[in-house]
């Protein structure tokens, strides 16, 4: 087998192992409608399986880093896969403990253990997959295309997920996490099979620095990789954030029947997936930077907008059965619209700050990745904090929390991303 081969059979693996984190991670939103439902619940509290999943990112970032130091990248990933299955049985499980009639306590209990499982497999997973993309890419602009293309598959995914969710949960006041166990299967025999086909294929490994606490220092000291992982934190509230409280909006403030509403939001993830297609075609030719920039500031005006049209002022917004493959049209708030398109936004964030953030690291790339996956936790923190906006003052001004995160990204982009210092020329 030629080197060449190996190495698209490589970025293939690496592909299907970004789809299907987002199909895993991609379930906690439409679950906390559920949960949000069961009773006098909080915003707070119904982002349970958010928070449980991405805390396990500060709890696995450095650990991930050293895993792939002792045991590669193919190894590690195995490992990773090994973890989610657990992960998604005691979600699973909940939703058994639920069907039985235990109290909501008891049930939560179960599925936050169950999302903080799969989040530590998640958290792994991205470790692998990131910096694999970006060395089988060779790094700089090529690397930054690859990562946007395993992007491509990564909203496909999404827009799966919520599509079979939405279908699911069609009469949210009535629905339980046992309700939505097939998803819950799905996930778990992605999680099977991608196990079987990593294990029987062939993945040159790069040479792995070991990876040690000592070098956390060394990595932070690049102002440019510091800053990125601050953005990679404040990019998860834009990416999550944004079509989580369209979802809650519309079924809670609205009162829009839940399969209606999993079908307009999957909108916001296939714009995500439009937008990493272009980004995947353009981005050898246009900068990481460039990219921020431009999104960034379309970011801000979309949700500005967003926030102060007014709210009797409807569009039709499409949704697509994919069952019956027709198109569903529903009467949404402009301001709504003009929020599901930050998808378009959102598509290409994550690829262009990590390949901004650990450009010219050298040796301290592996830990590097390990602490950039650490500040993914920042999806459960801007989570905790829009929900307590959204109970304090209103779904809408939430989108105050979306904003500032917009507005550092623009900042990152401009001035922070300067890279002062290389330690590959040291």
């Amino acid at each position: 087998m030629s080197q060449q081969t190996k190495q698209w059979g490589a970025i293939i693996v690496m592909i299907a192992l970004f789809a299907m984190i987002a199909f895993v991670t991609n379930l906690c939103t439409p679950m906390a409608t559920i949960i949000k439902n069961q009773g006098e619940i909080s915003n707070v509290l119904a982002q349970i399986g958010n928070y449980g999943n991405f805390v396990a990112y500060l709890v696995m970032g450095i650990p991930a880093g050293m895993l792939i130091s002792k045991f590669g990248y193919k190894k590690t990933a195995l490992i990773g896969l090994v973890v989610g299955i657990i992960g998604i049985v005691i979600q699973w499980l909940s939703g058994v403990i639920d069907g039985m009639g235990q109290e909501l306590g008891v049930v939560f209990a179960v599925y936050l253990i169950g999302a903080f499982i799969a989040g530590l497999c998640m958290c792994i997973l991205n470790c692998v997959v990131n910096p694999m993309l970006n060395i089988l890419g060779g790094g700089g602009n090529k690397g930054n295309q690859l990562i946007q293309l395993g992007g491509v598959f990564n909203s496909s995914a999404a827009v799966a997920c919520y599509i079979l969710m939405g279908a699911l949960i069609a009469d949210v006041t009535r629905s339980k996490i046992a309700d939505v166990e097939i998803a819950l299967m799905i996930a778990l025999a992605i999680f099977v099979v991608a196990f079987v086909v990593i294990y029987f294929t062939k993945i040159e490994e790069p040479a792995q620095a070991p990876v040690q606490l000592s070098l956390i220092k060394g990595a932070m000291s690049y102002r440019h990789f510091a800053l990125g992982a601050l953005g990679i934190f404040l990019y998860m509230g834009i990416e999550v954030g944004t079509p989580n409280f369209v979802q809650q909006y519309l079924i809670n403030e609205r009162g829009m029947a839940g399969n209606i509403v999993g079908l307009l939001v999957a909108v916001y993830w296939f714009m995500m997936l439009i937008g990493r297609l272009v980004g995947a075609s353009i981005g050898g030719k246009f900068s990481a930077r460039a990219m921020i920039t431009t999104v960034s500031i379309a970011t801000l005006a979309l949700v500005l907008f967003g926030m102060f049209a007014p709210t009797d002022v409807l569009v039709n917004f499409p949704g697509i059965d994919w069952g019956t493959l027709t198109v569903v049209w529903a009467e949404i708030p402009v301001g709504i619209f003009a929020f599901l398109l930050v998808g378009l936004c959102t598509s290409v964030m994550w690829g262009a700050i990590f390949n901004l953030a650990v450009e010219g690291l050298g040796k301290y790339t592996a830990i590097a990745s390990g602490i950039f996956m650490t500040m993914v936790f920042g999806c459960a923190v801007m989570m905790f904090i829009q929900a307590y906006v959204a109970d304090a003052v209103g779904y809408i001004n939430s989108y105050w929390v979306v904003v500032a995160c917009a507005a550092y990204l623009l900042f990152y982009a401009l001035v922070g991303s300067r890279v002062t210092k290389r330690a590959d020329q040291e």
